[in-house]
């Protein structure tokens, strides 16, 4: 939890003070099971986490919102509220709060001068969502209209995600704005992706904890091969709807597989229908309380990535071939779009410093680099948290 005091002292360095603020805290989110299924109309199932962003946000009677991080203590965004907004060059982390300004001021929403000070809990380009947590963070601050309900929260995470599409340019999917938006704590958001209808799903971990492995390996979406796994997706889908008309890739068979030559679009192809049936797996062995269940599918849909979609690489497989070594452990994965980033792991919890120190040797021994480990519980969605 961030220091409240802290904060409102961080505020004033920068504006002056914070008298009359509210604090707001967006969560990062993991992704239990269904791996690049978002984009391609299937179930997915995340959880909002206890790691995130907090802000404190005050309004103004200026024409513009300046923003400040604590990541970024030497620069200031300052986006107009009234003239025209243009991206950032060099994929600058104020194109996300530019984006959020200008699309909520085209959809007819009231903008105000704010002043916002952020503070951020989570890893840097660890695949936890950091963008989409900062997209629905500036949505709440500026239309806290946005917060009323399921619907506005449905609203504003379709916005979130146009603006990440659209305005910085990364083509990702819905999941990770509407688990933010949507979170619950102690529960995981069984969302269809097709339709954008969810429910949530209780997890009950008894004695197991998730553990989040970071591999410390940066990455960048936009210059990854995310953006390629999604047209390799839509080529795949081509070549199915030749001979049945379905109307995404998680509505085909292993049949539809005979109909696809290329053995790479095969590859992607098989992959995403395999780990749609593993999310319908997942839920039940959540309802069911079958951990061992779950941790099994973690292991089956790592190796899917890894195997058929290729967005694993040596710093994950090493961290989840760790984890999986040490007795307690009962499943481990990558998460988020691969080529970097984090990992998780079920694992008991009187085993975690056990796989914390082992996987941690193992990982610097293996690829020279020191891996950050972090236990972590679920988070109910963005929200107003206290006020100054």
């Amino acid at each position: 939890m961030v220091n409240v005091n802290r904060l409102s002292n961080e505020f004033e360095k920068h504006f002056g003070s914070p008298k009359g603020a509210k604090i707001y805290f967006s969560p990062g989110r993991i992704n239990i099971i269904g791996e690049h299924i978002d984009y391609n109309g299937g179930y997915v199932l995340p959880a909002a986490i206890d790691r995130g962003i907090f802000a404190i946000a005050k309004e103004t009677n200026s024409n513009e919102i300046a923003i400040c991080s604590a990541d970024f203590s030497d620069e200031m965004i300052r986006i107009p509220i009234h003239n025209e907004i243009a991206p950032l060059p060099n994929m600058h982390w104020g194109n996300y709060p530019c984006g959020i300004v200008k699309y909520l001021r085209d959809a007819g929403y009231p903008i105000k001068g704010m002043y916002i000070y952020l503070e951020s809990t989570l890893p840097k380009s660890s695949g936890l969502s950091s963008s989409a947590c900062l997209e629905c963070l500036i949505a709440a601050i500026i239309s806290p209209q946005l917060l009323n309900d399921n619907a506005s929260r449905i609203s504003m995470a379709l916005l979130c995600q146009r603006v990440e599409n659209e305005f910085v340019g990364v083509k990702c999917g819905i999941m990770d704005q509407m688990s933010i938006a949507l979170g619950k704590k102690d529960h995981a958001l069984l969302l269809n992706t097709a339709n954008i209808t969810f429910r949530h799903i209780p997890i009950h971990l008894g004695e197991y904890i998730i553990l989040i492995m970071n591999t410390k390996k940066p990455r960048n979406l936009i210059e990854s091969k995310y953006n390629e796994r999604l047209s390799e997706c839509h080529h795949a889908l081509a070549l199915i709807k030749k001979h049945r008309p379905i109307e995404n890739l998680v509505d085909a068979t292993e049949a539809d597989l005979t109909h696809i030559d290329d053995v790479v679009i095969y590859k992607r192809a098989r992959h995403v229908i395999a780990e749609q049936i593993r999310v319908q797996k997942a839920v039940q062995a959540l309802e069911e309380g079958n951990l061992f269940e779950l941790g099994k599918l973690l292991d089956e849909s790592h190796s899917s990535l890894r195997n058929e979609y290729e967005v694993s690489g040596i710093e994950l497989d090493t961290l989840v071939n760790a984890a999986r070594s040490v007795e307690g452990c009962i499943g481990a994965r990558m998460i988020g779009a691969g080529f970097g980033g984090c990992a998780i792991a079920l694992v008991h919890r009187d085993a975690v410093e056990n796989l914390i120190n082992y996987a941690s040797n193992v990982y610097r021994e293996k690829t020279g680099f020191t891996a950050e480990f972090y236990k972590c519980t679920t988070s109910d969605g963005v929200g107003i948290i206290g006020e100054v």
